[in-house]
């Protein structure tokens, strides 16, 4: 019986100096790892549908998707058709096309754990290519003598100019939240800036599918969409962050010196 203790108190006394050979690391570095969710966001614009459904002048679906690249980078486009018909002073116009938009968003916004809510700044290229239809139109003649009550007959005739495109980029302020679990809402500012655009010389371009209304004197534009989109996880990836630690600041004493052997 006394071999079997001494056996086990060996035993136990060179696991101890084992375990205590093994240095200590004083400077500990506390990682906390977890996953955050990857992919694909698709959706579609509802003021597009809301205006086509309140304004009988106009017609228009746009969709809306994004690529979560990194933590904080997203590549972002929208694909669209719109139609639009326009009355002014002399002439009744129409205008219909497609377009696309290309580009990233950055977020901006620093997410509590497990939220994937954005506030995101953006730019797109975008392209268009369309129609414009001159349904009617009047001359504008200063002598009233013949035609007191309104202007000088013009046609009624319907005149289309095909093979219309523009391109332009877009600077886009927006947001999206999390409604419900991978549902979320957005909205979006944008200002286009027009790069180039092919018009007929008897017809300029007066609007432009996805860009809006299109002025004489400017190559700027404004728009806006508010999206319903729905987040499809692919795939999730790890993210790493590290905690620093700091060691007590104890005033300290001058090093001693080494004593000789």
């Amino acid at each position: 019986m006394s071999r079997y203790f001494i056996n086990l108190l060996f035993l136990l006394i060179t696991c101890s100096v084992f375990s205590q050979s093994k240095p200590i690391d004083l400077n500990p570095k506390d990682t906390v790892e977890y996953k955050q969710s990857y992919g694909l966001g698709l959706g579609i614009d509802l003021s597009r549908i809301i205006t086509g459904a309140l304004d009988d002048n106009y017609k228009g679906f746009e969709i809306v998707a994004d690529y979560r690249l990194t933590q904080n980078l997203y590549l972002a486009a929208e694909l669209g058709t719109e139609e639009k018909t326009r009355q002014e002073d002399l002439y009744n116009f129409t205008t219909s096309g497609n377009y696309l938009k290309i580009g990233v968003n950055k977020n901006t916004y620093a997410n509590w754990y497990g939220e994937r809510n954005l506030i995101y700044m953006g730019g797109r290229l975008a392209f268009s290519t369309f129609d414009n239809t001159l349904n009617n139109y009047q001359y504008f003649d200063t002598n009233r003598y013949w035609s007191p009550d309104g202007f000088s007959n013009g046609s009624d005739v319907p005149e289309k100019f095909s093979g219309l495109n523009a391109t332009w980029i877009e600077g886009v302020f927006g947001t999206k939240v999390e409604v419900f679990s991978n549902l979320y809402m957005g909205a979006s500012i944008r200002l286009g800036l027009i790069l180039s655009q092919n018009e007929d010389e008897r017809f300029p371009n007066l609007w432009i599918p996805g860009f809006n209304k299109v002025t004489w004197d400017s190559n700027f534009g404004i728009g806006y969409n508010y999206s319903i989109s729905y987040f499809l996880p692919l795939y999730k990836k790890k993210n790493k962050i590290k905690k620093k630690i700091e060691l007590s600041s104890e005033p300290q004493g001058p090093p001693k010196p080494k004593e000789r052997l």
